[in-house]
C-alpha cells in the first residue's frame, strides 16, 4: 500500500529527507530520515552562497537513503518539498547546470541596489504590490546581479535559454529532468515579483528589478501537482504534490490555519509568522505581507517577521568565540549566572530583519566589564532571541493583530530550556513546543499528502502533548532588561550610520 509520504526538507545549513507514514485518521509518523550537512561559503564580509549542485547531489543521496530505509519506491504516494527561502538560483535550461553558486537569502550584496531604489521612490509601489520592503534579503535584486555576473546570462535568459528559481524551483526542474519549471506561491510570494493577490508575476515588477519574466518559473498553489520524477531517479516516477517555504510549510505543519494563530521557528534565522486571514494585511510596522498558503482551494495570508541571526548567533559561540564546543552546553553556561551582568548581544551578523531593516548592521555587544566572561556572551546570544522575538511581537500589535496568548515554536534553539522560558518571560506568552519538532517537514507532507489524496485535511491533531513554558518574570525586571536590549540595537544601527528611530 503507498501510504509514505517524502517529504525533502532542503534547509540553510543541511538537506533532509523524511519518509512519513500517513494513518486512515491522517496522522503522520516519521519512518525514516536522512540529512547531510551543507557547507556554506562566505566569499566576502556580507556574502553568503551555496552551491546549488552540492544541494541537488545531498537531496538525491537523502531521497534515495529514506527511500531505502522506508522499505522501497513502492510505499510511497507523492513527494513534498519545503526549502530556505529567498536563495536563488540560475542555471542553463537545456543541461540544467548551475552558472553560479547559489546566492543566500542572508546575503547582503546587493544593498546598494534596494537602497537605490528605496531612494528613487519606488518602496510604496513595492509593498502594495507584494507585501514585502525593499530590502536585499529578497530574491530579485539577487537574480538581477547573478543575470549581471554570469556573462551572456541575461540575454540568454530573455531567450529561454537559461532558467531562474528559488530552491524548490531548482530541486523540481532537477527531479523532473527538466520536464517542470515551477514554484509555488508561498515562494514567488518572496521576490518581490509576484502580485499578493493575483498570485502572478507582476511585469512591471519584473522591469525594475531587472529580471526576465520568461525566465522565471510558473506559479501554482501549494499542493498542486508539481510534476512528476524522472523514473531512473528512485526506481518509479513519483508526483510531487506539494510544495511552500520552509516558514509557511511549518505554519502548515503546526496546524495554524485559522486567523490569528501563529509560530516561529527558531533555526538558523527565526522568523514568526502569524495568520491574518483571507484578506493582506498592510503593515505599518516594517513587517511583511506574505502569503501564508494557498491550498484546500483557499488563500490565507500573514505578517512576518524574520529575525537574520537566532541559531546562527549559537553556531558563532561555538565556531568562532570557541566558548562552547557543543550547541547544548549553551544552556548551562546560560544558568550558571544570576543574570545577564548588563551583557547584551545583537546579532547583526548579516544586518538586522523585521522590524529595524539595517543591512549594513552588525554585532554588537555592549556592557562588558573586568567581571564579564564567556557565560556573559552565551547568556547575552540566548537571551537575544527572545528580546528579538518580542519586537516582532509588539510591531504585530501595532498592526492591529490581537496579542497572542499562545505562541507556537519549533527549531533546534527551542531544545534550550532556559531560552524558551525566558521568550515566555519577556514577551508575557506561553510557548508551546509540540513534541515532534520538523514542522517544516511535516508541512509539506501534509500538503503532499493532501494534495494526492491521501487525506481529507491539511491540520490533524497532535498524537503527543506539547511542551510548555509560562511567563513568570515580573514587570520591573522585564521592562529593565527591555531598555537594555533598545538601548543596545541603537548602538547597532548608530555604529551601521543608520538612524534608530
Amino acid at each position: 500500500m503507498s501510504n509514505l509520504i517524502l517529504a525533502i526538507d532542503q534547509g540553510t545549513t543541511s538537506t533532509r529527507a523524511i519518509a512519513f507514514e500517513v494513518s486512515p485518521d491522517g496522522a503522520f509518523a516519521p519512518v525514516a530520515v536522512s540529512q547531510i550537512e551543507l557547507q556554506q561559503h562566505f566569499p566576502r564580509s556580507g556574502w553568503v552562497e551555496h552551491d546549488a549542485a552540492e544541494i541537488w547531489t545531498a537531496t538525491l543521496q537523502t531521497c534515495r537513503e529514506a527511500i531505502r530505509k522506508a522499505g522501497g519506491v513502492g510505499r510511497f504516494a507523492a513527494i513534498g518539498i519545503t526549502n530556505q527561502r529567498e536563495t536563488s538560483v540560475v542555471w542553463n535550461a537545456a543541461t540544467g547546470e548551475p552558472l553560479h553558486r547559489a546566492v543566500v537569502w542572508q546575503d547582503r550584496r546587493t544593498a546598494d541596489v534596494t537602497a537605490r531604489l528605496a531612494a528613487e521612490g519606488h518602496e510604496a509601489e513595492v509593498q502594495a504590490a507584494t507585501g514585502l520592503i525593499l530590502d536585499p534579503y529578497f530574491s530579485a535584486s539577487k537574480f538581477a546581479w547573478l543575470l549581471g555576473v554570469v556573462p551572456g546570462a541575461r540575454e540568454r535568459a530573455e531567450r529561454g535559454e537559461v532558467r531562474l528559481g528559488t530552491i524548490e524551483s531548482w530541486l523540481i526542474f532537477k527531479l523532473t529532468g527538466g520536464d517542470s519549471h515551477v514554484t509555488d506561491a508561498t515562494n514567488a510570494s518572496r521576490t518581490s515579483l509576484m502580485d499578493l493577490r493575483s498570485r502572478q508575476w507582476r511585469p512591471d515588477l519584473c522591469e525594475l528589478f531587472g529580471v526576465p519574466v520568461q525566465a522565471l518559473p510558473e506559479i501554482r498553489d501549494c499542493d498542486s501537482r508539481l510534476g512528476e520524477t524522472d523514473a531512473s531517479l528512485f526506481g518509479r516516477a513519483l508526483p510531487i504534490h506539494g510544495a511552500a517555504g520552509d516558514q509557511q510549510a511549518a505554519l502548515v505543519g503546526h496546524g495554524a490555519l485559522q486567523p490569528g494563530e501563529a509560530k516561529i521557528t527558531y533555526g538558523t534565522g527565526a522568523f514568526l509568522v502569524a495568520n491574518v486571514g483571507a484578506e493582506p494585511v498592510a503593515s505599518t510596522s516594517r513587517l511583511l505581507g506574505t502569503l501564508a498558503y494557498a491550498a484546500e482551494g483557499r488563500v490565507a495570508y500573514a505578517l512576518e517577521g524574520s529575525i537574520f541571526s537566532a541559531g546562527s548567533a549559537i553556531q558563532w559561540l561555538r565556531d568562532g568565540l570557541k566558548v562552547i564546543s557543543e550547541s547544548r552546553q549553551s544552556e548551562a553556561m546560560a544558568q550558571s549566572l544570576a543574570d545577564n551582568g548588563g551583557v547584551y548581544l545583537v546579532p547583526g551578523f548579516t544586518g538586522l530583519g523585521a522590524p529595524w531593516w539595517e543591512p549594513e548592521a552588525r554585532g554588537t555587544v555592549i556592557g562588558l566589564t573586568r567581571d564579564s566572561g564567556p557565560a556573559h556572551m552565551v547568556r547575552a546570544a540566548l537571551e537575544s532571541l527572545a528580546y528579538q522575538t518580542r519586537d516582532l511581537l509588539d510591531a504585530l500589535a501595532r498592526d492591529g493583530a490581537p496579542r497572542l496568548e499562545t505562541l507556537r515554536v519549533d527549531g533546534g534553539v527551542t531544545a534550550n530550556a532556559f531560552a524558551m522560558q525566558f521568550v515566555a518571560d519577556i514577551c508575557e506568552v506561553t510557548v508551546e513546543r509540540p513534541a515532534f519538532q520538523e514542522m517544516t517537514a511535516l508541512g509539506a507532507a501534509r500538503l503532499a499528502a493532501f494534495g494526492c489524496g491521501l487525506t481529507d485535511r491539511l491540520a490533524t491533531p497532535p498524537s503527543e502533548a506539547p511542551a510548555i513554558w509560562r511567563p513568570k518574570m515580573d514587570d520591573e525586571q522585564r521592562q529593565a532588561l527591555l531598555k537594555g536590549w533598545r538601548r543596545a540595537v541603537r548602538a547597532a544601527i548608530i555604529a551601521a550610520g543608520g538612524n534608530p528611530e
